[in-house]
């Protein structure tokens, strides 16, 4: 027998067979979307590689060194083997793995690593956590602004909000339902949106946007969509048209390609509200000439592409009203501020159906690799984006491709052309009148073009890792494999930060890696400023994810009044095997992958999803994951009774309660009146204990899942 899932349905009329699937019944089904805290999305993002730092939230900053097996007591555990100062060596067991978190300060900086039971670790945090007091003040100001400031309440959806959503031609992935559900849940508040769609290119964040701008055209008011560039502004009031055209709201573009008279007109609708939606580059930031009758939603595209005078227009322009940014790569100032609380932030992390991963390469240039990259695309029938940033020469590089693949069809696309001119070349190429478009960096935002599967880069070094990163998403986005080539000069020695960057670029090559991108940008160039405070120094000395787990601590203190109690997750220890066997998982970036995942599990439908995975990737669980995964599920029902810690002693099995037990009394009584003398409580240690003489030494999960079903009175 074999188990699988299908897709559709078939039939083998020569053995009278026809099987049916619950799709070919019910048509396309929408999938549940999963509330996943924000916890648990950082965590996805920490792979933690060996001789990567790590910060212990007791010991302070060390090396990781890798997974050890190690058997004590003729019972076998995985160890995280961590190098601190001197000689100094810590194993941290593997269901402490919550303990760990990766070291994020700025790349190129070695910290310095503690010494075990030294006060220079407590001496730091304390001196860190005095500074981000003046932060969390801060956000405290800047939170009770949000919330006095007085927005526009929107209505909840229409029956015409559901038809325009159940006409979008694709399947949502959970992630973009999620999105949707979280920007509505906004909206519908009277405070103004603040939020940060973090996705990567081609994962749906600009149906979630069209979504949110019909629902705000349904009562009346107007959306501005602002994006960095012509190009970009063209390609959106493509798909918004096509998307609205059989709605009713009206939709414009504004840039440089409307003559001054069509810009008037234009500007005279959006004025006496005419128009709902107005797309434009910065020139709607204008106050002078762009007046709104009544704009409720701004939705800002790659807010990173805008500079400092663009975005304090941005600021000014979005006051009181609902604003959503979407970026692939946030910038490590914007994310650090999304991760820290001061705005809220949606991940969409699950890449479309039949999607493929980009092929990624790294290598110096030469003709050999131009020549075959661009035949072996066009011999499919497919199109070429070749990147080259130099205007003074572009017509040069022209040539050399022209003498290398005499038989492509070459057309050149720059910023300096004029715009009737570039507009042609730009519809040509998505129309498929020529091979390869030989560009500067003006398609990195808004090309779409399905059939341009291969893209060459050529001095991608010069370039910073969003960019490469925006580029290398114009191709791959159908489901044909695509290729990326990332070119250099022969015989450059690269700069540490440009050799970093491609090699992240390479390294992140897989679906939904955005997210990825941008804390490994965040690690190359450091977190940068926080509201405006020089805050670096002590990010670098805790590493950032401790920094925000400070600040956040910070603000709910002042929020409350009380200091921040963080309770430690349940700690389970029984002398069984309960680890990750090496002949299971091999990987040891997957092993502590996994580790990770089931540390941040809190509830059962995490763990189911994960055991499902778990099967799908790697096969059944041998014995020592089953228990691994047992005792998992075994810390979820421990956290909702505020048990905290059932430990196997050499006698007895004992349960210690954090305060008062979280069940009813007679819960409590109704495991002593089953398992009889062998059960004593202890009133003062707020424990219970159980002689493990009736504990069978091969069901001891079994046992104690008994009891605490039991407790929870299942």
């Amino acid at each position: 027998m074999i188990r699988g899932t299908l897709l559709n349905g078939f039939e083998l009329p020569n053995a009278n067979l026809v099987v049916v699937t619950e799709k070919d019944i019910f048509g396309r089904q929408k999938k549940k979307t999963l509330k996943v805290s924000k916890d648990e999305r950082i965590t996805h993002f920490r792979e933690i590689n060996v001789g990567d730092y790590v910060v212990h939230v007791q010991h302070g900053i060390g090396k990781y060194c890798g997974v050890e097996t190690k058997e004590i007591d003729g019972i076998k555990r995985d160890y995280l083997f961590i190098q601190y100062g001197g000689e100094d060596r810590l194993y941290v067991p593997t269901d402490q793995v919550g303990l760990l978190q990766k070291y994020i300060g700025k790349e190129g900086e070695i910290p310095r690593l503690h010494k075990i039971g030294s006060s220079s670790w407590t001496k730091t945090k304390n001196k860190v956590r005095a500074s981000v007091k003046d932060i969390a003040q801060e956000l405290i100001q800047l939170y009770a602004k949000r919330r006095q400031a007085e927005g526009y309440a929107f209505s909840q959806d229409t029956v015409w909000q559901q038809e325009f959503e159940d006409a979008f031609p694709y399947e949502e992935t959970p992630d973009q339902l999620n999105a949707v559900a979280e920007v509505k849940a906004d909206m519908e508040r009277p405070q103004p949106m603040d939020r940060l769609l973090c996705g990567d290119i081609g994962f749906g964040k600009t149906e979630v946007a069209m979504r949110a701008s019909f629902k705000a055209v349904m009562d009346g008011k107007q959306v501005a969509v602002l994006v960095p560039t012509t190009v970009l502004a063209q390609q959106h009031y493509k798909t918004f048209m096509e998307r609205f055209n059989n709605f009713g709201p009206s939709v414009e573009v504004i840039n440089r390609f409307r003559s001054p008279k069509e810009q008037k007109e234009i500007l005279a609708r959006v004025e006496d509200g005419r128009t709902d939606i107005l797309i434009g580059t910065h020139a709607i930031l204008n106050a002078k000439k762009v007046h709104f009758k009544e704009l409720g939603l701004l939705i800002v595209d790659e807010e990173q592409r805008f500079g400092v005078a663009q975005k304090e227009k941005i600021k000014r322009l979005s006051t009181g009203i609902d604003v959503l940014t979407l970026s692939a790569t946030p910038i490590p100032r914007t994310l650090h501020m999304s991760l820290a609380g001061a705005r809220d932030m949606s991940i969409m992390e699950t890449a479309p159906r039949e999607r493929l991963p980009v092929q990624t390469y790294v290598a110096e240039e030469n003709d050999g690799i131009i020549r075959n990259a661009i035949r072996r695309e066009l011999k499919r029938g497919g199109q070429v984006y070749f990147v080259y940033n130099r205007v003074e020469s572009i017509y040069y590089m022209q040539s050399r491709l022209e003498a290398l693949v005499p038989e492509a069809r070459i057309r050149v696309g720059h910023g300096q052309m004029p715009e009737a001119q570039l507009e042609r070349v730009m519809v040509e190429f998505y129309e498929n009148e020529f091979d390869v478009l030989l560009s500067t960096t003006i398609i990195e935002n808004g090309l779409d073009v399905a059939n341009a599967n291969t893209m060459i880069v050529f001095d991608a070094d010069k370039f910073g890792l969003a960019q490469l990163y925006q580029m290398r998403g114009r191709v791959g986005r159908s489901k044909k494999l695509a290729y990326a080539y990332l070119l250099y000069k022969q015989d450059k020695v690269l700069t540490e930060v440009a050799e970093k960057r491609l090699q992240a670029i390479k390294e992140f090559a897989e679906l939904g890696a955005g997210f990825k991108i941008a804390m490994r940008d965040l690690e190359i160039r450091g977190a940068g400023n926080l509201l405006g405070a020089q805050q670096h120094g002590h990010i670098a000395s805790v590493g950032f994810e401790m920094y925000c787990r400070m600040l956040d601590e910070a603000v709910q203190e002042l929020k409350t009044g009380k200091p921040v109690e963080r309770k430690a997750d349940p700690v389970v220890e029984f002398k069984v095997e309960a680890y990750i066997d090496g002949d299971y998982v091999g990987n040891a970036m997957h092993k502590i992958e996994i580790y990770q995942r089931i540390a941040a599990i809190k509830n059962n439908d995490s763990l189911n999803r994960l055991v499902d995975e778990l099967i799908d990737r790697f096969g059944d669980p041998p014995p020592p994951v089953q228990n691994l995964l047992t005792v998992a599920k075994i810390r979820n029902l421990s956290r909702d009774l505020g048990i905290k810690r059932i430990a196997e002693g050499t006698q007895n099995l004992e349960f210690y309660f954090d305060g008062e037990p979280k069940c009813p009394v007679e819960n409590l009584l109704e495991v002593s009146k089953k398992y009889g003398n062998k059960v004593k409580f202890d009133n003062v240690h707020k424990a219970m204990h159980i002689d493990l003489s009736i504990v069978p030494r091969l069901t001891m999960h079994d046992f104690v899942m008994d009891v605490l079903g039991i407790l929870t009175g299942k």
